[in-house]
């Protein structure tokens, strides 16, 4: 008999209130998928530039993800130790490698040098105040190589701004059949 545990986890009551209901359009989505590439990008120019990269990339995830009102599921692309980061501090060791500590595994993904973050997405679900989008991310360097990423990414309506932020991100390499 194969066994499941699982949570579930919804928002607090008072702000599921506070949240005016309203239609997530796919624009919206294509411009939260834009804004976390260029912060991405943002962080990598900064760190090869002598830049307060770590500083930045509080900012990036402050404005991209939903730590501060939201549970947050992120599994990141390389991570195989720690494979969730479902804090603030996770994610952004994650993206600046800022805590070996807690987290030795990390490299600081942010930290490669990206020049420009794409999306071809396979699809993208709206509803009231929440969006998920699935694709590929599509990560060049600065010598032009590409590295693709499967991504799921889900989004939420912030209370008050009516931004997106995420509070879904899985990310992995495709899959590489031995040979």
């Amino acid at each position: 008999m194969m066994r499941s545990s699982f949570r579930v986890l919804s928002a607090p009551l008072n702000m599921q209130r506070a949240m005016k209901s309203s239609a997530v359009q796919p624009s919206e989505v294509v411009e939260a998928l834009d804004r976390w590439g260029k912060g991405l990008v943002a962080i990598s120019q900064a760190k090869a530039t002598g830049g307060d990269y770590v500083s930045l990339a509080k900012r990036i995830i402050e404005q991209n993800y939903a730590y501060d009102f939201s549970t947050v599921l992120f599994k990141p692309t390389l991570a195989s130790q720690i494979m969730f980061r479902g804090t603030f501090e996770g994610a952004l060791s994650y993206f600046v490698a800022n805590n070996p500590q807690k987290f030795p595994e990390d490299g600081g993904f942010a930290l490669n040098p990206w020049t420009k973050v794409g999306f071809d997405t396979t699809g993208i679900i709206t509803g009231e105040n929440h969006a998920i989008v699935m694709g590929n991310k599509l990560l060049t360097n600065n010598v032009n190589q590409v590295t693709v990423a499967n991504f799921t990414m889900g989004f939420i309506r912030v209370p008050g701004t009516g931004e997106l932020k995420i509070n879904l991100h899985h990310s992995s390499l495709p899959y590489s059949p031995a040979k």
